[in-house]
This record gives C-alpha cells, sequence and structure tokens, in this order.
C-alpha cells in the first residue's frame, strides 16, 4: 500500500491574496494572481522522490459565493497544474470542492459530501489507489484541514500562515509548522 500526502491548496502551496474590498485574504480568483511559494515546487519533488503519492485537497467556494466565475477558477487550477508539470510533480488527483452551503448559485449552494472537513475525497483516493492512510498525511492551513484529516484517520499538519489565522484554533492537529519547508522536516522524520 502507498503512503500519501493531501495537501491544501491556498495558504500552503500558494500565497492567498488580499480582497481590499473586505479586508480578508483569498484564493487567486485569476490566473495571474495565483503566485507559488518559493520554495513549494523543491518540496514536492522530494515528496514525490521519497515515494509519497500527492494529492491536492481544496475547497474552493467563490464562484459559489458569487465572487468570481467557475471559468476563473479553473484557469487558476489550469496554470498551477503546468507549473507543476513543467518541474515534473505529478499530482495523482486534484480534487476541489466548489460548493458553500451558503452560497449564492443556487446548483453550488447546498451541504455537500466532498467539502471539508468532511473526508470523502481522502476516502475515495485510498479506495482508488489503495493508499495506506495509517501512513498518510493531511497538511493544511486551516482548522478544516485538520478535522478533514483526522476524520479520515491520518497524521496532520496545521501550517501556521498568519494570512489564515482567523480559521484556526478549534482543531487538534498532530504537528504544527511554520510553512511546507517544515511540514517537510516532519514527514521525513516520522517515516
Amino acid at each position: 500500500m502507498k503512503r500519501a500526502v493531501f495537501l491544501d491548496r491556498d495558504g500552503v502551496l500558494n500565497a492567498l491574496i488580499l480582497n481590499y474590498q473586505t479586508g480578508d485574504f483569498e484564493p487567486p480568483h485569476i490566473p495571474e494572481d495565483l503566485i507559488l511559494f518559493p520554495y513549494a515546487l523543491e518540496i514536492l519533488q522530494i515528496l514525490q522522490e521519497a515515494q509519497f503519492e500527492l494529492f491536492l485537497l481544496s475547497n474552493q467556494p467563490d464562484y459559489a459565493k458569487g465572487k468570481t466565475t467557475l471559468e476563473n477558477l479553473k484557469k487558476v487550477h489550469a496554470k498551477l497544474d503546468l507549473m507543476l508539470r513543467s518541474e515534473g510533480i505529478r499530482f495523482r488527483e486534484y480534487y476541489y470542492c466548489y460548493h458553500h452551503p451558503h452560497g449564492k448559485v443556487p446548483e453550488y449552494s447546498f451541504d455537500c459530501e466532498c467539502r471539508k472537513p468532511k473526508p470523502f475525497f481522502i476516502l475515495m483516493a485510498k479506495m482508488h489507489y489503495s493508499l495506506d492512510l495509517s501512513n498518510s498525511w493531511m497538511v493544511g492551513d486551516r482548522d478544516s484541514d485538520i478535522n478533514c484529516g483526522k476524520a479520515a484517520g491520518i497524521k496532520t499538519i496545521m501550517i501556521e500562515n498568519p494570512q489564515s489565522s482567523k480559521y484556526r484554533g478549534s482543531s487538534q492537529p498532530d504537528f504544527t509548522a511554520a510553512n511546507l519547508k517544515d511540514a517537510l522536516t516532519i514527514i521525513l522524520s516520522k517515516k
């Protein structure tokens, strides 16, 4: 059975973008706003070389909330995928939840099964890829990431990104890290 690292995207792999109207830091809404952290590609390459299967697991509710188009969100993903592939990094799957229970776009505004903290995508990956969840990891910067990993029975690392601090405080991560570089050190030390 294979080990996996499930990674949240925004605030973990790439920078959050300040919305000047709300004062909140948000995911990128257009490809030009997708800026990977300088160390992200190197860390992903190391994880890949260490024989971890890589999965991206991201809530992307801003179309449901009426903040951007679904086409824009898919363009952001396409840019990410191109950046990763150009460096030889292959994620086994990208799992995106576009729903939100309190959205404005009716067909995307409901309490779905795929939105973190529900472990739907992790359990689906386990089934499809014969993963050893007891030796797998969830890395994220919000309580919903940690609670998702806990619900699936995998080890969790909270990235303490200051821009997402208001979304933390009610989960119990196994480890905390300042950034993905520190998370890598934890993962490799627990092999």
